[in-house]
């Protein structure tokens, strides 16, 4: 009796076996359920990452969001402190009053160079006048003393009144010349002056940049995913203090073998379907097929070696739908994604229904 029990057990044994395997080799075997023209690959849902970052090294001061808060584009989501910027501005603020000053002072000594300048033109104008006559003087005595009409003595008296006269409009020629090259100087005052106003406009204007990038605000619509630093905090320059996720814009990654990624061009039809939500059916399109094999074998000699050549492709969700489903929206999600690579191919009946709410 023990012995035909075994014989029992050992045959129950064989038969499981042969079941298991055999329902392996069907499950392997059997055809697909996926017309010709669709191609299908397991991906995940990915989403595009971006980062806050302080702009300039400091602390933080406050963090206005949690992990996992929706957030709109150009929304305050953190602030830094910015009392050593507002200590800045006032320094520039001062500079520029300065500066300011600068130009009415220089302004005011080219009015009083070109006032001298004025006065020197004239000077050399007389000495001009007072250096012909005294020729005229001596033209006159010169005739007279060849005539025997006058003394000598009157004559070299005048050449000395037009030696004299030369001299003196020289002198009020070379005034005119340093008051010129003061008028010069002035202005170069002016100029300068006014460059640092400009200077210090423009200190300001970026200091006032700044203090208003001390306002980290979020660069597109997303959720916030990290909180990378806490308030009061030090942060460098480009330190991270929050990680966002781009909702809106949303793909999945699969691959495909190169028989069928050949044949994939970009915007053809996808259909996602997740694990986590079998019943529904998300519509994308084909928005990157790769160029170059991801992984290949060590050799390419069969045509089955060939068709391990796998290619990346990315499907991207329509943006509008990711929108009106915000709130349901979450990457890191598996699932299957469905290519129609014969546009005349219909999509079978499980394939179907879309979302579209």
């Amino acid at each position: 009796m023990k012995a035909a029990r075994k014989t029992w057990l050992v045959r129950g044994g064989i038969v499981a076996v042969v079941i298991a395997v055999a329902f392996v080799l069907w499950q392997v075997l059997k055809p697909s359920e996926l017309p010709v023209g669709i191609a299908s690959g397991n991906g995940r849902l990915e989403a595009v990452e971006l980062d806050v970052s302080a702009k300039s090294p400091g602390r933080i001061r406050d963090i206005l969001v949690d992990e996992g808060a929706f957030v709109k584009a150009g929304q305050v989501l953190a602030r830094m402190d910015t009392d050593v910027l507002n200590a800045q501005k006032a320094e520039a603020q001062a500079q520029l009053a300065q500066a300011q000053t600068a130009i009415q002072t220089a302004e005011s000594q080219v009015a009083q160079r070109q006032s001298e300048r004025a006065a020197a033109l004239a000077a050399v104008r007389q000495r001009q006048a007072e250096l012909n006559a005294a020729r005229k003087r001596l033209t006159r005595s010169e005739t007279l003393a060849r005539e025997g009409a006058t003394a000598v003595q009157e004559r070299d008296d005048d050449q000395a009144q037009v030696e004299g006269a030369s001299a003196a409009v020289e002198a009020a020629k070379a005034q005119l010349a340093a008051v010129d090259a003061a008028i010069g100087t002035a202005r170069s005052q002016v100029i300068g002056a006014r460059s640092n106003v400009d200077a210090a406009s423009a200190t300001i204007q970026r200091i006032e940049a700044d203090i208003r990038d001390s306002d980290l605000r979020a660069p597109t619509d997303g959720r916030v995913q990290y909180r990378v630093a806490q308030p009061g905090e030090v942060v460098a320059g480009g330190g991270r203090v929050l990680n966002l996720v781009n909702l809106g814009d949303v793909t999945m990654t699969f691959f495909l073998p190169e028989t069928v990624a050949g044949k994939v061009a970009l915007g053809s039809d996808v259909r996602i379907v997740l694990d986590a939500a079998p019943d529904y059916v998300i519509p994308a399109k084909v928005s990157f097929v790769a160029d170059v094999a991801q992984f290949t074998p060590k050799t390419v000699e069969t045509e089955s070696e060939r068709q391990k050549l796998m290619f990346r492709v990315k499907a991207r969700i329509d943006r509008r739908l990711l929108e009106r489903n915000i709130t349901q929206v979450k990457t890191g999600l598996p699932g299957m994604a469905y290519v129609r690579v014969d546009p005349k191919t219909e999509w079978p009946a499980k394939l179907a229904v879309i979302v579209t709410r």
